[in-house]
């Protein structure tokens, strides 16, 4: 891991005298050479240099005193790694040509500010660094304790930051080459490779086309990548920006948003499925008022273009359309037509918005409002022409047979099988003086047999009807005489109707079939 090496050169380069005066913070303070294998350290050395000796990639001896910045802060990166990280900033080719030490030999790096030498070369197998300054006068420039501890808990703090943080982030060169990941990334890598990646450089596990195309375009990219045996997709949101000569990505899991964005958007789609099955047109307006969502009933119901709805017209702009159309209840004039919407918006915001139209064309529409979440509001416009019909067919009916019984001399009335009056004709209501339509309550055989006895002579034969009307078996028609409290005679006729129901006729005059015959013949 190699952040140690981007945040060493941030802090190398703010020291005020340059580049070798960094380095001096970090590497010459010069002690004496005290070394077990002497003849190696001191081996070609003027003493006044600082020499690293490495073995297979491991710190074996130097006479730098603070070893501990040396090594490797991340154990799955080598100490020579780590090493070349730090004198990159310095010597830009070090990396480059560190692998041809062995076959070409000693070699020479010169400091980007001309103050340093680096040498390398081969020795007894193993490799030897020796890093050459040159004086340094000014005395500002001179080491301060307290100044480098204060950059190293700066430098400790980055450090635990970047490691720490729950992303991941990784910088590389314009040609794609990693210089520094963090932590997070490493171990995505290794999770990818199943263990098996290498520790240094890491690959890339993004597509480097994709992440070229995204820092190009200066947005975030949001890319998916297959982890584990399983090949199980996860999602990353990508972002980078320019550092130097390098870009420095870094990537947010996003599998929790991915997964809840997938689940809206099945809802939606059963929603959708859901909604072109219903014969009801749906509208849905946003808060802005502006149409959301519409189903395909509406656009049959409206007539309106499919192109004007996903245009996502305003409320107004579209009860506009419908007027247009003459699809709406054609106000007296426009004033009154504006108003009238400004209501009916509002009450649909109450959830009381309720209507029935009856439009030019025949058709009636029941219009409903309903208040949705996040100031949203749904209207519902149904067909009910047919029901419409039915019923002004039915009420027809009722009152062509009202108008029947209203032409008949004789009074009629019907109950139903728990004996409540149902009908009743004109000449009911002039016999027995009250008019039954009249009264908001039910009327039952029982208030209208007592109404009957207040106008008539005693007789058996109230409390026949009562028990007759309430009977579910043993329905005979059957007829009785009766006379009125000013001497006429009437001649009752009951009738039993379908469904229980009772028809009791008043005529003058007496019928070939008494009452007493009618209980002795029920006897």
């Amino acid at each position: 891991m190699f952040e140690a090496f981007d945040v060493t050169s941030a802090v190398l380069t703010a020291a005020s005298a340059g580049l070798s005066v960094s380095l001096a913070l970090l590497f010459l303070t010069k002690v004496s050479t005290k070394v077990t294998k002497g003849d190696s350290i001191n081996q070609a050395s003027d003493g006044a240099a600082t020499v690293f000796l490495f073995d297979d990639g491991l710190l074996l001896d130097t006479n730098y005193v603070d070893t501990n910045l040396l090594s490797s802060p991340d154990t799955r990166i080598t100490d020579l790694d780590h090493f070349v990280g730090l004198l990159s900033p310095r010597f830009p080719d070090l990396r480059d040509r560190i692998s041809e030490i062995d076959d070409l030999g000693r070699q020479r790096f010169q400091s980007v500010e001309d103050m340093s030498v680096l040498t390398a070369e081969p020795v007894m197998g193993l490799l030897r660094f020796q890093l050459q300054d040159g004086e340094i006068e000014d005395p500002q420039t001179k080491l301060n304790a307290q100044r480098i501890e204060a950059m190293e808990e700066e430098l400790n703090t980055l450090r635990a930051t970047t490691e720490n943080g729950p992303f991941l982030a990784w910088r590389q060169r314009a040609d794609g080459t990693i210089t520094w990941a963090n932590h997070a990334y490493q171990d995505l890598v290794q999770l990818v490779d199943n263990g098996t990646a290498e520790a240094w450089p890491p690959r890339h596990v993004f597509d480097l086309t994709l992440l070229q195309q995204a820092h190009e375009s200066r947005a975030s990219r949001r890319l998916a990548l297959k982890v584990g045996e399983n090949d199980r997709q996860r999602w990353f949101e990508c972002y980078s920006a320019k550092v130097g000569s390098e870009i420095l990505f870094s990537a947010i899991d996003v599998d929790a948003t991915v997964l809840a964005e997938t689940q809206l958007r099945e809802f939606m789609q059963t929603l959708t499925k859901t909604f072109a099955h219903l014969t009801i047109g749906l509208a849905i307006f946003d808060r802005a008022r502006r149409l959301a969502l519409f189903n395909p009933a509406l656009t049959d119901l409206t007539s309106l273009p499919v192109d004007f709805l996903t245009g996502r017209p305003t409320l107004i702009g579209f009860l506009d359309r419908l007027r247009e159309r003459q699809m709406v209840p054609e106000p007296k004039d426009y004033s009154s037509w504006r108003r009238q919407m400004a209501d009916l918006e509002a009450a649909a915001t109450d959830g009381t918005f309720a209507e029935t139209w009856s439009l030019p064309n025949g058709q009636t529409y029941r219009v409903t409002g309903r208040p949705h979440p996040d100031g949203a509001v749904a209207f519902l416009f149904e067909d009910i022409s047919a029901e419409m019909s039915l019923t002004r067919r039915f009420k027809s009916e009722l009152e062509m047979g009202q108008a029947v019984l209203d032409s008949m001399q004789d009074a009629v009335a019907v109950f139903s099988s728990n004996g409540v009056l149902s009908l009743s004709n004109e000449a009911y209501s002039d016999l027995w003086g009250t008019d039954p339509s009249a009264s908001l309550n039910d009327i039952g055989i029982v208030d209208a047999t007592r109404t009957w006895m207040a106008r008539s002579a005693p007789t058996p034969l109230w409390g026949e009807l009562r028990d007759f009307v309430g009977q579910t078996q043993n329905r005979d028609e059957w007829s009785a005489d009766l006379r009125l409290s000013d001497g006429r005679g009437l001649t009752c006729n009951v009738i039993p109707l379908s469904a229980g129901a009772t028809l009791v006729r008043f005529a003058e005059g007496r019928t070939k079939q008494s009452a007493d015959e009618v209980q002795s013949k029920r006897a």
